[in-house]
């Protein structure tokens, strides 16, 4: 019993003294497609990127951050919720996006930045951004694919500044890929967007109706025009005048009249007087001896 129990408390020791120096991370692990970034004593920063089990100074030298080597996304805004921006015409609407990228140059990474992840996403989110509320609200909804495609080719390609780096040459990493996840209305601007274009259908549908009405006046107008012709043309008129005459006379529906202020012996009838100046047409000669009926006297017809 008594070497039971010297055995278990060795055994108890060693595993108690293992412990502590690995929570201590004196003795520390680099995984595959991973680095650990080291700062030892005086300030001096180095990469171990060697796959394996290595061992540092307590209190001489502290783990830094462990870096991954493999792709890794990071969300528009720094969330995966959708982030509020304002395009060109000053609407309102809702955008999700996710930039995949993978570091090669660790040194520039984790050695030539303080706070690498914060760094990025500040610039990754100002140039996307930019290039999204440059646009107009109808390419933002409706061309997605060559807006993607333009900030993909700026975030690979373009300098953060004027004559400034890349974000691949500022931070040495890959751009992988970026994908616009989503661009949307708000739900009140969407309200309104249906209203919208419920209200359009109906302003069209009225501007069609506008429109039979128009061609059916003009087919009445071109009639009324051509029964205006004729008629000048069977009295024998050829003046201007006896055109606006004529209409005036038609329009106002005065035949009645008109024949009521003939005369025997007279020639011309008087259609329209209202400026002083008299309209007048010519027709033909009365035949007052042809046209007298039976019992009729002074040379007057019945009618």
């Amino acid at each position: 019993m008594r070497r039971l129990l010297a055995l278990i408390t060795v055994v108890g020791l060693i595993y108690g003294l293992a412990a502590a120096i690995y929570a201590t991370k004196t003795i520390f692990k680099v995984k595959m497609n991973y680095a650990v970034v080291l700062e030892r004593f005086g300030g001096v920063r180095q990469a171990v990127t060697e796959v394996g089990w290595h061992a540092r100074l307590p209190y001489f030298t502290r783990i830094e951050q462990e870096v991954p080597l493999m792709n890794q996304t990071m969300p528009l805004g720094g969330s995966p919720a959708p982030m509020r921006i304002i395009s060109k015409g000053n609407v309102a609407l809702w955008t999700s996006g996710v930039l995949t990228y993978r570091i090669r140059d660790l040194h520039r990474w984790a050695i030539e930045n303080l706070n690498p992840l914060e760094l990025l996403q500040g610039d990754y989110d100002g140039i996307v951004k930019d290039i999204l509320q440059a646009q107009d609200v109808d390419r933002l909804i409706s061309d997605r694919e060559t807006i993607k495609e333009a900030i993909f080719k700026a975030l690979k390609s373009r300098p953060i500044n004027v004559g400034g780096p890349t974000l691949e040459k500022k931070y040495g990493i890959e751009v992988v890929s970026f994908v616009l996840k989503e661009s949307r209305f708000g739900d009140k601007l969407v309200e309104a967007s249906e209203e919208k274009k419920r209200r359009e259908l109906i302003a069209e549908a009225e501007n069609y109706a506008a429109d039979q009405e128009a061609s059916r006046i003009r087919k009445l107008y071109a009639a009324y025009l051509d029964g205006i012709k004729n008629l000048q043309h069977a009295v024998g008129g050829k003046d201007d005048a006896t055109n606006a005459a004529l209409l005036e006379f038609l329009t106002q529906q005065k035949w009645a009249t008109a024949y009521e202020k003939q005369q025997q012996g007279q020639n011309t009838v008087v259609i329209q007087n209202t400026q002083g100046n008299t309209p007048a047409i010519a027709l033909p000669a009365f035949d007052a001896a042809k046209n007298r009926p039976k019992g009729g006297t002074h040379g007057q017809t019945a009618n």
